[in-house]
């Protein structure tokens, strides 16, 4: 679908100059958006968490991802957790998450109160732009209608809107979101290039302005459904090889003297982005009636990877003799990924619980995880401080602070007989007793 050209309506858009810019969530995404925003323009940003507020006011951001001098430099960034706040402005951008239902399906529920929250608020001429993942066809189809519902105006008439997908990639220092080129889009011709003209006056790699919004929502979903399908084949390939007596890493080293071989590794696949977005787009392509078999095959395998883990540690620990029911397990980090507090997603828990299912006691430490958070998003208690030698230790994410520990330090914490399992291929191979 192409964008509509202009109408005689697009000439009652705001203008570059007079944007005032409310984001609609604080999180991964929305806050160094707000921050970067918030060094040009007048910018308030919305979290309902009035705990996550206040922590901001003070130049805290307990996501790590944003530092306390980058929060000061946000000179024209205000902070609320009162919606009626954000009626002061004219261009919305919703950075809410989209996670999934028990049954593995896209949850849109928070995407559509952020809408119904923002409809309340609208003016002529505004414009909404949506960061989510959602799948293609969701913001005209899901989002446009309670838009217009709450603020009895017409689409692209009224209002406008956009879609831009969001790239952050969590505890990446490197990859930010002002070197990342940002995908742009309209609802409108006229809306669209005055969105890219927005980001590109924020975004230093530039920006991607695509013919509609669908297109840009397709973006975004098959950019992590490339990287979910290479991680399951790479997944696969490690259950084949481990098989067959032969070390995976060897082998992808061995294959990665060829120019043209792909740097994937085995491993868990969990986040807000990876294990996430392929479900959105075999959703939308379940009903229009096209079953999606390669990327739902690749879900299923790295779905699988957390119990696959625990049922070799069991293996390896019933080879040496080692009683299962009660036997002390330490499983070293929680979070999706390494040097980063985020526990969205993370795979880490199948470990946990299939590890609990065979009767042993297991506990999981993690130096970058809130502890409250944890024991609220996955009813687990993770510990402070090591305290004991355990049976088993699964070396689950691969945090710098377990480099520093070493070889002896993490052999430290092991009884004489036990079982070192390493995912991450932190410790060296004839070390450890196994290892994807």
């Amino acid at each position: 679908m192409s964008i509509p050209q202009n109408t005689t309506h697009d000439y009652s858009m705001i203008k570059l100059n007079e944007l005032k810019i409310g984001i609609v969530g604080l999180g991964y995404v929305g806050l160094p958006l707000a921050v970067e925003i918030g060094k040009r323009y007048f910018a308030i940003g919305l979290d309902l968490k009035a705990e996550r507020i206040a922590e901001l006011k003070v130049g805290q951001d307990s996501t790590c991802e944003v530092s306390q001098e980058e929060l000061k430099q946000a000179k024209h960034l205000n902070y609320t957790s009162n919606p009626d706040e954000l009626a002061q402005c004219n261009l919305y951008i919703v950075t809410v998450p989209t996670p999934l239902d028990s049954h593995k399906h896209p949850d849109l529920t928070l995407l559509e109160k952020a809408s119904k929250t923002i409809g309340a608020l609208l003016s002529h001429g505004n414009i909404v732009v949506y960061e989510s993942t959602v799948y293609p066809g969701a913001t005209e189809e899901v989002c446009v209608p309670i838009l217009e519902r709450e603020s009895n105006l017409k689409f692209n008439k009224g209002f406008f809107v956009g879609y831009s997908p969001e790239r952050i990639n969590p505890g990446d220092q490197t990859h930010r979101l002002t070197n990342i080129v940002k995908v742009t889009s309209g609802s409108t011709s006229a809306a669209a290039e005055l969105i890219n003209q927005f980001y590109s006056s924020i975004i230093r790699a530039g920006t991607h302005k695509v013919s509609s919004i669908q297109v840009a929502e397709a973006a975004k979903v098959i950019e992590n459904t490339q990287r979910d399908v290479n991680i399951a084949l790479i997944n696969e390939l490690a259950l084949i090889f481990n098989r067959l007596g032969i070390d995976t890493h060897e082998v992808l080293e061995a294959a990665g003297t060829k120019w043209n071989f792909l740097p994937f590794r085995p491993g868990l696949v969990g986040g807000h982005c990876i294990g996430v977005d392929p479900y959105y787009l075999t959703q939308k392509a379940e009903d229009i009636g096209y079953y999606p078999e390669m990327i739902l095959a690749g879900r299923r395998i790295n779905d699988s990877m957390g119990f696959y883990v625990a049922t070799e540690v069991i293996k390896q620990m019933v080879q040496k003799r080692i009683q299962i029911t009660e036997a002390n397990v330490l499983v070293m980090g929680l979070t999706f990924k390494e040097n980063c507090p985020d526990l969205r997603n993370t795979r880490v828990i199948d470990i946990i619980h299939e590890l609990n299912d065979y009767g042993a006691e297991v506990d999981v430490y993690d130096p970058w995880v809130n502890l409250d958070e944890a024991r609220q998003a996955y009813n687990i208690k993770v510990i402070s401080k090591i305290n004991n030698q355990y049976d088993a230790i699964v070396l689950a994410v691969a945090h710098q602070q377990f480099y520093e520990m070493g070889t002896e330090g993490i052999r430290a914490l092991a009884k004489p007989n036990s079982v070192i399992y390493d995912i991450k291929s932190i410790l060296p191979i004839d070390i450890v007793d196994g290892r994807l």
